[in-house]
């Protein structure tokens, strides 16, 4: 199980993010314990108020809880995690609130811990608190028997082509994928010994070389977004700066998108829309079908729930019934019939309740099955998308630097080879001869 967590403030803006519906399929708000409100903004806004009696700016302790995304993690695993973690960064019992999130197919939970301690009015502090959750990750990847990530067993095995919540973003805005773009400028640099050699592997793939504000080399793709080649590739400045020289002799980050700018015909950003236009009806079908199963899944949930809110009411009125009153009860209080029947109603009560937890686990297993089924086309199509924008990245970036034709629409060439395909064979009759 991955654990992040960092020191944070910003309640209501933590608040917003926990219940954003728009990133997120499915969000259900577990539990609120030592709150008064019982929704998360307002006991977000109690978080805020009581740290105003303090000088603790990051008052809020926040963890995500992420297994792997294959595995069926119930509740309570969930729940005996996040007990440990509370009582190792020394939480207990301070205000918590514990968030589940579903997204393609994979559920994790959020928990957020008030670091004030409303007795002393203070900030419990938390040292090396990435030591002591790399631990406790580990621990439990071992005792539930799942597969441990790489860079979990040697932090040199870590993923190299993994990306920051900025380079996501930017990516998002591009519509490509942050790996593709980092194995892109890494091959470039892999198979590139000089700074003409590196340029001209860069333009193959749709990018330009130049120096950047801060950092001393950038690619620049012809979209204008500029990228870090010290992070992207994992190489150091000085290593750079050996292979490709001064970076004050190359162009700037302006002057490259202004080459940019000036090559973008009408013409060739005529092209351009077509093609995203093509590759975004690709993507249609694929995204109704998720929301109409999303929709699907969120009726079946809401129809659990209310169908266990009146059996429990009414298993709750039976109990009730069973408990004697007046004469009768205080006669059953003193022979002890009342306690027999109150401890009866409290085992029963926790039956009904795993009960109704193993009924909604089953329905979210069930539900998270087929959405990875259908997250794994969806994945399949956006390796085709992906593999398209690269292929545009070139194509356009061959146009600007070479000029020319325009390479031909990838649809035009099917419909020519189906043409040529429905015409009939001349059948071969051998040479003619004048007579």
């Amino acid at each position: 199980m991955i654990l992040k967590g960092n020191e944070r403030g910003n309640a209501n803006e933590l608040a917003n993010h926990l219940m954003r519906g728009a990133e997120n399929e499915h969000i259900e708000l577990h539990e609120l314990r030592g709150f008064v409100a019982n929704d998360l903004h307002g006991a977000m806004q109690e978080s805020a108020a009581i740290a105003k009696g303090t000088r603790c700016k990051n008052h809020l302790f926040s963890l995500s809880l992420s297994p792997p995304p294959t595995e069926d993690v119930p509740v309570e695993a969930f729940e005996t995690a996040i007990e440990r973690i509370e009582g190792e960064l020394g939480l207990e019992e301070h205000p918590r609130a514990i968030v589940f999130h579903e997204k393609e197919g994979r559920r994790h939970a959020h928990t957020v811990w008030s670091r004030i301690d409303g007795a002393a009015m203070k900030a419990v502090n938390l040292p090396y608190y990435k030591r002591t959750l790399n631990g406790i990750a580990r621990d439990l990847y071992r005792e539930h028997g799942w597969e441990m990530p790489k860079g979990f067993k040697d932090s040199r095995k870590r993923d190299p082509l993994s990306f920051s919540r900025d380079e996501w973003q930017q990516a998002k805005r591009t519509k490509q994928d942050p790996k593709a773009i980092k194995q892109a400028l890494r091959d470039c640099w892999a198979h590139s010994a000089s700074r003409p050699a590196f340029e001209t592997a860069l333009r193959e793939r749709g990018y330009f070389l130049a120096k950047g504000d801060k950092r001393g080399f950038v690619a620049v793709d012809w979209l204008g977004e500029t990228y870090s080649l010290s992070r992207a590739t994992g190489t150091k400045a000085k290593d750079l700066q050996t292979r490709l020289g001064d970076p004050q002799k190359l162009q700037s980050m302006d002057q490259a998108k202004a080459f940019i700018a000036e090559r973008m015909t009408p013409k060739l950003q005529a092209w351009v829309k077509e093609e995203e236009a093509r590759a975004q009806k690709q993507n249609l079908a694929a995204q109704f079908q998720r929301e109409q199963m999303v929709q699907r899944h969120r009726n079946a949930r809401a129809q659990l729930r209310a169908q266990q809110e009146r059996r429990w009411n009414d298993e709750q009125r039976k109990r009730a019934e069973r408990i004697p009153k007046g004469l009768s009860g205080l006669w059953g209080w003193i022979t002890g019939k009342s306690r027999k029947i109150r401890r009866e109603n409290e085992a029963e009560i926790a039956q009904a309740q795993q009960r109704d937890r193993a009924e909604k686990h089953a329905i979210i297993q069930r539900q998270l099955s087929e959405r990875r089924n259908l997250q794994r086309r969806i994945v399949q199509t956006r390796e085709k998308q992906n593999a398209q924008i690269q292929a545009l990245n070139r194509d356009v970036a061959r146009y600007m630097v070479m000029g020319g034709q325009l390479p031909e629409h990838p649809s035009k060439n099917a419909k020519a080879q189906r043409s040529r395909a429905r015409q009939p064979r001349r059948r071969d009759h051998g040479p003619e001869f004048e007579i």
